[in-house]
């Protein structure tokens, strides 16, 4: 009868893709810093209102849709040197549990998956908006969030060393997620 009630509460969320930035920063050079994001994201959210740290989240991005606003740059990325798209992909993040943080704010922790390295890393969810109704009817809500990286970590070591010293690539990664999803139907199920 518990599980019955749990799932009752629980609404089942697909993302939107064109309402999505997974974004990132990294320093270039040691003097400046150079923000992307991945166009192509898709997934499923789960959200339990009544207790947050229920929540779940499986989200997958295309490697390839990787955009500086550079398209030499893109292409370096592209390659074996960074994300190796032909090999791997897709990056993916699965959360295995949500913790209430101290200042009241969520944290997302779970397994993220780049170049085919796996590393738990955990993302600070800065809020999640109420249940709205879209132009469409559709209901909809969103939700923001924020991590760290360091992408060597993930076998992404390409750099190269400056001549002032320093390297062209910095290994602290900042992560900025935005996202919206649109509540998941019967049919869309199906």
């Amino acid at each position: 009868m518990q599980l019955a009630s749990l799932m009752l509460i629980a609404a089942s969320y697909l993302v939107d893709s064109s309402h999505t930035t997974a974004g990132f920063a990294v320093k270039h050079m040691m003097v400046a810093t150079v923000r992307g994001q991945f166009d192509t994201v898709a997934g499923k959210v789960e959200i339990d209102d009544a207790d947050l740290t229920r929540c779940r989240i499986d989200v997958t991005i295309e490697a390839a849709s990787v955009d500086t606003r550079n398209a030499k740059r893109d292409e370096h990325l592209r390659s074996a040197d960074f994300f190796d798209v032909a090999k791997y992909p897709f990056i993916t993040f699965k959360s295995s549990h949500f913790e209430k943080a101290a200042d009241g704010r969520l944290l997302a922790i779970g397994n993220l998956t780049i170049h085919g390295v796996t590393r738990p890393v955990t993302l600070t969810v800065d809020s999640i908006a109420p249940p709205s109704k879209a132009l469409s009817g559709n209901t909809v809500r969103g939700a923001s969030a924020t991590g760290k990286l360091f992408r060597k970590d993930f076998g992404l070591v390409w750099n190269k060393t400056l001549e002032t010293g320093g390297v062209a690539v910095g290994d602290e990664v900042e992560l900025t997620i935005d996202v919206e999803f649109v509540e998941e139907t019967k049919s869309a199920a199906n």
